[in-house]
């Protein structure tokens, strides 16, 4: 794999403060002490390798040095903390709009933080608050060749779609400004303009039948939209409606 060119990236993006590092147990751990040390809004951490990359609900995150773009990126957004949701939702588009621009692929949006390509991830998004900043974790599989065992059946790349190497330097200095434009869209425009664009850009967020498992067992019915706060709606078979805070939502 052909070693990431930073100072590529930084001559793009100039006045854009961004950390690299070879291999680091996760760029969100690195992300959030950079928060707290005051760093400005939009600062990056990125990494070859994650040893320990995290995931929604203490998964882990396949890193494959020098295959994906791992990233975590420290937002100041003047937002209630419960806006989360919908902030994972701006990510969410910010990502696949810049997948799209590289690659020409259209990603779907799978609710609430994966990006998919067909019926497989291709990317995943975690965002945490630390303090009053909002630490947005992105991995992207984009050359990936194959994944372990225990993913393969759930997980592509952009290499493995597109059929050919993909830049993870263009990635990144589309991602980066991207991630901003939606973060203004929130900000300016509250949570609806992007709970509005998220609902069109996936195709889960209404009438898909879907499983999504719960602490207590499984919610199965057919989505039927986002509420105001960016929750996915699941409608029942006996015509009463789940408000899913959170769980794993998969297709039937």
């Amino acid at each position: 794999m052909k070693p990431f060119d930073l100072e590529l990236v930084r001559r793009r993006l100039p006045g854009r403060d961004i950390s690299f590092f070879e291999s680091i147990t996760s760029t969100m751990d690195e992300a959030a002490a950079a928060s707290r040390a005051g760093c400005p809004s939009g600062t990056a951490v990125l990494a070859e390798e994650q040893t320990a990359g995290q995931g929604r609900h203490g998964h882990s995150w396949h890193s494959e040095s020098g295959a994906g773009l791992y990233v975590s990126v420290v937002l100041r957004l003047p937002l209630p903390a419960d806006s989360l949701p919908v902030i994972t939702l701006a990510l969410g588009l910010a990502t696949a709009e810049s997948i799209s621009r590289l690659t020409s692929l259209e990603p779907d949006l799978r609710w609430p933080n994966d990006v998919m390509l067909g019926e497989r991830k291709t990317a995943g998004i975690l965002v945490q608050l630390v303090d009053s900043a909002a630490i947005a974790g992105i991995g992207i599989n984009v050359n990936h060749t194959a994944f372990p065992r225990e993913i393969a059946s759930d997980a592509t790349s952009l290499r493995i779609v597109s059929g050919r190497t993909q830049s993870r330097e263009d990635l990144l200095v589309e991602l980066l400004p991207a991630i901003d434009s939606f973060g203004r869209m929130l900000v300016e425009g509250g949570r609806q303009p992007v709970i509005d664009q998220f609902a069109r850009h996936s195709s889960y967020a209404r009438g898909r039948r879907v499983r999504v498992t719960q602490p207590d067992g499984f919610v199965e019915g057919v989505t039927a939209g986002l509420d105001p706060a960016g929750f996915l709606i699941v409608r029942r078979d006996d015509g009463t409606d789940s408000l899913i805070l959170a769980g794993g939502v998969r297709p039937l």
